[in-house]
């Protein structure tokens, strides 16, 4: 069961704590879940409705994308739960808007195994170009390495890494009042 929603002030957005109860309690991906996470312009309309509650036109807008296209992908993320309807509202010019916000349910999933390659890489690519959106300026860290570590070694990196992302999405309700920050972590075999 989802937590009451908490006010983002600087939007006036809606944003709820995650629905598993604790921290690290990620679950598996349903069949419905991985396939509305399979598709770039699925991931950046849930992080696009994670900071503000936004109508398709909104949405539409944002990506550069035509207003149809969008209510697909809409629906898409509705029918897997990712994605809810928020309260209606007067938009500026006085017609009732019907935004939508982000469930930060995604964060709770395990990735799914055995994806084909265009829904493994449809973060990336989304990710790709939340940051050409936001522009250079806009990165607060950047680290590329290469490591040599042992099965047991990239699974440690794994739950510590996870242990501190966790720990930060938990207690986000206390930071509502600064600037949001995303991110990508991929950690890789690297093949010569």
């Amino acid at each position: 069961m989802d937590e009451p929603a908490t006010p983002v002030d600087s939007s006036g957005a809606q944003r709820r704590l995650p629905d598993t109860g604790r921290p690290g309690d990620h679950r598996e991906t349903t069949m419905r879940e991985a396939k509305a996470l399979a598709h770039p312009v699925r991931l950046r309309i849930l992080r696009l409705c994670w900071t503000q509650e936004l109508t398709n036109k909104q949405l539409a807008d944002r990506l550069d994308r035509d207003p149809g296209t969008v209510l697909y992908h809409v629906r898409q993320l509705l029918d897997a739960g990712l994605l809810e309807q928020a309260p209606a509202r007067n938009g500026d010019s006085g017609a009732l808007e019907k935004p939508y916000r982000s469930k930060p349910r995604s964060w709770w999933l395990k990735d799914s195994e055995g994806v084909d390659m265009a829904a493994a890489f449809a973060p990336i690519d989304a990710f790709q170009e939340e940051l050409r959106a936001a522009g250079p300026d806009a990165v607060r860290t950047f680290a590329r390495f290469a490591l040599h570590l042992s099965p047991e070694q990239a699974a440690e990196l794994d739950r510590r890494i996870f242990a501190i992302l966790d720990e930060y999405l938990t207690t986000d309700d206390q930071r509502l009042d600064q600037p949001a920050y995303g991110g990508l972590v991929v950690l890789h075999k690297i093949v010569d």
